[in-house]
């Protein structure tokens, strides 16, 4: 990955995880990582977490970014999730988990809740 991708990752994942503290959320880990993958952001309010994977782009010319979770993405993030609430890195035990995904592209973020 080259650093300016790598830059442009980094500022979608600060701008969402702008956007869940401005709609009252903690961020509990950001880009956890295991032998299986990387969650983005983990963020809680109250009981409740929020699994967010972002999706990062310069424009639309390859679509849309939350078009770039398949499924196949979307099971691996569950299963990353599962093994993160296992290792007992969750602070609490959860009521309710969320997978969202963030779109971010330049001057817009698009989150998605309770996308999959």
């Amino acid at each position: 990955m080259t650093a300016a991708r790598r830059r442009l990752g980094i500022s979608g994942e600060d701008r969402a995880a702008a956007w869940y503290v401005s709609q009252g959320y903690t961020v509990v880990a950001r880009n956890w990582r295991c032998r299986e993958g990387e969650i983005d952001l983990i963020c809680a309010r109250n009981r409740d977490l929020a699994v967010c994977e972002v999706k990062t782009r310069r424009s639309l010319a390859y679509g849309h970014p939350a078009e770039a979770v398949t499924p196949a993405k979307q099971r691996r993030i569950r299963t990353l999730a599962a093994k993160w609430l296992a290792d007992g890195c969750a602070p609490f035990a959860p009521r309710e988990i969320r997978f969202d995904v963030a779109a971010v592209l330049p001057g817009s973020i698009d989150v998605i809740e309770g996308a999959f």
